[in-house]
């Protein structure tokens, strides 16, 4: 566990009892045949310790007091420095003994080293503790997964309401959307507080605060046209959104250790907010856009002024992301300047931010300018949700660039899968109402 040979308890006490004679030694100005030997045995426990730090998959050891929240050490990390070996690290013993435990296969060892090791924590590192059981009851309370259920059930009465025109189905879908949020919210603000960070840090909070916003938006929308076009879109953004956090969950730990580009909590909650409510709004302008294709040809009586307004609440969601993602674009070249001293270098991220903003842009001089009406402009927010993808996913699966923080070539499958299902409702919805209906008028 520790030095990676032999037992992990004996390895310590071998280093510590090294360490005093081999930093003599170092400084020695004239070393002796002993003082070599001295050095060389503890070269080799060292080459361990160092292997350790590289490949730890975690750090156990929590901050000594005094020390930054964020100081948390792994045993390879505690023991490489030499210098950090004159006063070793208190909670090093009982881990060493939980590896000699492990290795002998002997649980009860095991757990009491385990205890003495929490005891110590408890007592050192109080907030530390405190965290770790907060996290550990967020883990088993698993919000995300609630809301998924919650999302997805609202939808399915939305559906209802459509079907049955009642105003209680309606009335409880829309309640139970309401719902969804709010355990979304919930689960959000916890792991704000657990990470003592804005909510966006890694791209399974991104995830995360993509769908939110846009359940929020939806919502609040809703709210004003009372349709259920804008609480669909809301419930069925959220639930994707969170599936997606749920694989990326998969794939390790997702309140890891900050990068240091990212180790800023006013940038955070600055560029990455704006910028990610700016992908929000723009995947609600499609879904709209999309409920907007649906209705075009499945209702046997259609409505024209349900596509109206559908048409106008895509119109007023495209304006506000364009705003947002205008706004979080500018303040991301202004950390950029200060992280790497250049406001823009035509990074694949920056270049897919600039086609978000371009894109709203340009949907909406189209539509002042006449060249789209409201079939024109609700294709052209369904196109928006392909350009935010790949802005989104598809810079992390270049595995280039200064923003890709998580290369996941596994992904090309889904995201093109899901491009090409948003180019067959374009296709869709550029064709007349109730095409395949014989001896329309409108066909």
């Amino acid at each position: 566990m520790l030095s990676g040979q032999g037992d992990p308890a004996t390895d310590l006490a071998m280093f510590s009892a090294a360490l005093p004679d081999a930093l003599a030694a170092f400084h020695a100005k004239s070393p002796t045949a002993k003082d070599r030997r001295a050095l060389k045995a503890l070269s080799v426990l060292l080459q361990g310790y160092q292997f350790l730090a590289q490949a730890a998959a975690f750090k156990a050891l929590p901050p000594r007091k005094g020390q930054s929240p964020d100081a948390w050490l792994s045993t390879g990390d505690a023991l490489s420095d030499p210098t950090t070996g004159r006063d070793p690290h208190p909670g090093l013993a009982s881990l060493a003994l939980m590896g000699r435990a492990y290795r002998a296969g002997d649980a009860a060892g095991f757990n009491a080293a385990l205890s003495e090791h929490a005891k110590w924590i408890a007592q050192n590192q109080p907030a530390a503790a405190r965290s770790a059981r907060v996290e550990t009851l967020f883990n088993k309370a698993t919000p995300f997964v609630s809301g998924m259920a919650l999302y997805l059930t609202a939808l399915l009465l939305v559906f209802a309401a459509w079907a049955t025109r009642r105003e209680d189905v309606a009335a409880a879908a829309r309640s139970l959307a309401w719902a969804a949020f709010l355990v979304h919210t919930l689960g959000l603000l916890a792991r704000t507080v657990l990470q003592g960070r804005p909510p966006v840090t890694n791209l399974y909070s991104s995830a995360v605060f993509v769908g939110w916003a846009a359940a929020l938006l939806g919502l609040v929308s809703e709210r004003i046209h009372r349709r259920g076009f804008a609480a669909s879109g809301a419930c069925a953004i959220g639930f994707t959104t969170l599936l997606i956090a749920h694989h990326l969950s998969a794939t390790g730990d997702t309140m890891e250790m900050m990068r240091a580009v990212l180790d800023s909590n006013f940038w955070l909650a600055t560029h990455v907010v704006a910028i990610t409510i700016g992908y929000s709004s723009t995947y609600l302008a499609g879904m709209l856009g999309i409920a907007w294709v649906v209705r075009r040809h499945l209702p046997l009586k259609p409505d024209p002024e349900a596509s109206k307004a559908l048409a106008s609440l895509a119109y007023g969601v495209i304006a506000f992301s364009l705003l947002f993602s205008f706004i979080g674009t500018v303040l991301g070249g202004i950390w950029a300047d200060q992280s790497w001293g250049r406001f823009w270098g035509w990074d694949p991220k920056e270049n897919g931010a600039l086609l978000i903003v371009l894109w709203n842009a340009l949907i909406l001089h189209a539509r002042w300018g006449g060249y789209v009406r409201e079939r024109g402009i609700m294709l052209m927010a369904i196109f928006g949700n392909i350009i935010v993808s790949l802005s989104w996913f598809g810079v992390n699966m270049l595995g280039i660039g200064l923003h890709s923080y998580g290369f996941m070539d596994k992904a090309f499958l889904w995201l093109s899968a899901f491009s090409a299902l948003q180019v067959a409702f374009m296709a869709l919805g550029a064709l007349p109402p109730r095409f395949w209906v014989a001896n329309r008028k409108d066909a």
